[in-house]
């Protein structure tokens, strides 16, 4: 369709296509809690010391408008002691064991990844045991600005804030602290590693000099931290850092560090041998992660050759394309999938499209071929979303009330201070000498669910949750206990506070970006702003995902298939404005003739689609409502 044709029904209530078929020694906990919630981080963790993060925070929300909140002084916690009995088994012992998992054959973990590709979004649901653990979706049109390298110009310094305001082509300039310019360390959780030969002298710089070398107006390379989160804009840092498997690739550092995770001795001395022997150039740097332990050295000269070749297509950007400009863009979701989340505790990855599965293979190829024998191309009629329960558990998960299997409930309410969990008992009955432990048994549940919660929902910020009272300091350092162990597994990081006598625990946990909520759903104009409803967006993806299942189910037989939907008037105009072309395609993939009407009546949630040759229903969607 033309534009001039389309703008031709722009008024109208229906719509066809036409075109086809680091931290202070004395700072509090709490505190630092609060630094790490505000600041997000380009990898599960974080390359480089940042001892100046309050400051840089302040700086950020004055700049912003944002007004600064009072925090509360609080008990330290001890949440290194796992660690000193994980660095306990080292040597021989661990020598031994390792032997040993080689000899005995490996048992299915019950860990799968499920990805349902469509035109609009990406989304991909972790499973261990048919249950739901983590979930990640990503719009296709998004720009991926968290973690991407830019070329911008500087509009202006504030020597007040110690900051500088740059333009990287998008509405709001990115926010730049001085001391996110200054060389620095590698945090504490890395050991820095000496290269071999004499190392190369850097040139000193200070504060006082970055007016002088990055003037308004002057160019300047940088990486964005954080994204855009309410009123702020993105947060950038010039200490460059690409992400591999096995490697982070440090272009602008000549610093080699290893993961403090790595505990085995005699392991971390075979990685620090292999690192210093890699070809790395003098005046760059690199990081082992801890995906790497006992990984041969083949593994790490790929990965290398891998990160240097992208190096390469960066740095021609940057020498040949005007700022501002977008020189490295995040991988999307699936090639971060295959780089992050396909890990040997892996058993499978299905996927519904066959371009993605395509495209897996080939990444998989180069990352880890052994994986290659895990990925599946899923190709029932049925949604691999709801073949696999994800949906149901989706629905339930990210309702205000979740249910619990020993008849309990959390209510769940994100607000823009805070989100406040409460725990109740339920339907969980117990009496006399049992209550207690009733209690415990409950909050004990409530503690793994909240963690699940926080995952899949992709909450930020600071966290209070409102326990069961617990009469009994150990039943609430056990609940407490039971939090952070499920935590362990949460790549976000997070603080933990001692719940109060009143059987409230306050935590934080790292935001990198606006939750679930906040992307599904836009505010209510039905209520005031009381509640949520589903975008526009949100709505053409399940409009078209219906849409495919009543056509992947009709009879090869059936022709001159025409189909009929019903919308609310604000879908029917984003399915006309944006998604022409996206339904033009869907009528020639599936030979399909579409119609689209606006119905005042409908809630913004609601469609029905028609068989248009007999005016047939064939499903109807939200009419709850």
């Amino acid at each position: 369709m033309s534009n001039k044709n389309f703008g031709k029904r722009k008024k109208s209530q229906s719509f066809r296509p036409s075109g086809g078929m680091r931290n202070k020694v004395l700072k509090k906990e709490s505190e630092q809690g609060r630094e790490d919630m505000e600041n997000g981080r380009i990898l599960d963790e974080p390359v480089f010391d940042h001892t100046h993060e309050a400051e840089i925070l302040k700086a950020e929300n004055k700049a912003f408008g944002v007004k600064e909140e009072a925090v509360k002084p609080a008990q330290k916690t001890h949440d290194d002691a796992p660690k000193k009995k994980e660095q306990e088994e080292t040597g021989i012992i661990a020598s031994v064991k390792r032997f040993v998992r080689k000899l005995i054959p490996k048992k299915p973990s019950g860990r799968e990844i499920i990805i349902s590709a469509e035109s609009l979004e990406t989304r991909i649901g972790i499973m261990k045991s048919n249950r739901l653990e983590d979930f990640t979706m990503e719009r296709n049109n998004d720009e991926r600005i968290v973690a991407s390298i830019y070329k911008g110009k500087v509009r202006n310094l504030e020597d007040r804030l110690e900051a500088a305001f740059v333009d990287i082509g998008i509405e709001k300039n990115a926010f730049l602290h001085y001391w996110d310019i200054l060389p620095a360390n590698l945090e504490k959780q890395y050991e820095v590693i000496e290269r071999k030969g004499k190392r190369r002298k850097t040139p000193r710089i200070s504060k006082k000099d970055i007016p002088k070398k990055y003037p308004a107006g002057s160019e300047i390379i940088l990486q964005i931290q954080k994204g855009p989160i309410g009123t702020k804009g993105p947060r950038a840092t010039t200490h460059l850092s690409i992400p591999g498997r096995f490697l982070v690739l440090l272009p602008c550092s000549d610093q080699l560090g290893i993961s403090k995770k790595i505990s085995d001795s005699k392991e971390r001395k075979r990685l620090k041998s292999i690192l210093q022997d890699l070809d790395i150039p003098d005046n760059m740097g690199a990081i082992l992660r801890t995906a790497g332990e006992g990984r041969r050295k083949a593994y790490f000269v790929r990965d290398l050759k891998i990160l240097m070749d992208q190096w390469k297509e960066v740095k021609d950007r940057i020498d040949n394309e005007p700022a501002p400009n977008c020189v490295f863009r995040e991988p999307d979701l699936i090639e971060r999938t295959v780089r992050d989340f396909l890990t040997d505790d892996i058993d499978r990855i299905l996927i519904d499209s066959k371009s993605g599965y395509e495209r897996m293979q080939n990444l998989v190829e180069k990352v880890s071929p052994q994986s290659k024998k895990k990925l599946e191309h899923y190709t029932e009629v049925q949604p691999i979303f709801d073949k696999y329960g994800i949906t149901k558990q989706l629905e339930a998960a990210f309702s205000r009330k979740v249910n619990l299997k020993s008849g309990g409930a959390l209510v769940i309410d994100e607000t823009e201070a805070l989100v406040a969990i409460d725990v109740n008992t339920g339907s969980h009955k117990g009496g006399g000498k049992d209550q207690s432990s009733t209690i415990l048994r409950v909050n004990m549940e409530a503690a793994e669910e909240v963690c699940r919660q926080l995952k899949l929902r992709n909450m930020g910020g600071l966290i209070v949750i409102d326990f069961i009272d617990m009469k009994q300091r150990r039943d609430r350092d056990k609940v407490m206990n039971k939090v952070k162990e499920c935590l362990r597994k949460d790549k976000a990081k997070t603080h933990v506070l001692p719940i109060s006598q009143l059987g409230l625990m306050e935590m934080t946990r790292q935001r990198h970006s606006e939750s679930v909520q906040s992307t599904f759903h836009d505010e209510c104009h039905y209520c005031n702003g009381r509640g949520n409803i589903k975008s526009p967006i949100t709505m053409s993806v399940e409009i078209q995902r219906k849409l495919t299942e009543i056509l992947k189910a009709r009879g090869k037989d059936e022709s001159d298939f025409i189909l009929r939907v019903a919308v609310n008037p604000n879908v029917l105009d984003r399915l006309r404005r944006e998604d022409e072309d996206l339904i033009i395609n869907f009528e020639k993939k599936y030979l399909v003739k579409l119609e689209f009407r606006a119905d005042t009546s409908f809630h913004a949630e609601q469609f029905k689609i028609f068989d248009a040759t007999n005016n047939r229903q064939l499903a109807s969607v939200g009419e709850h409502h």
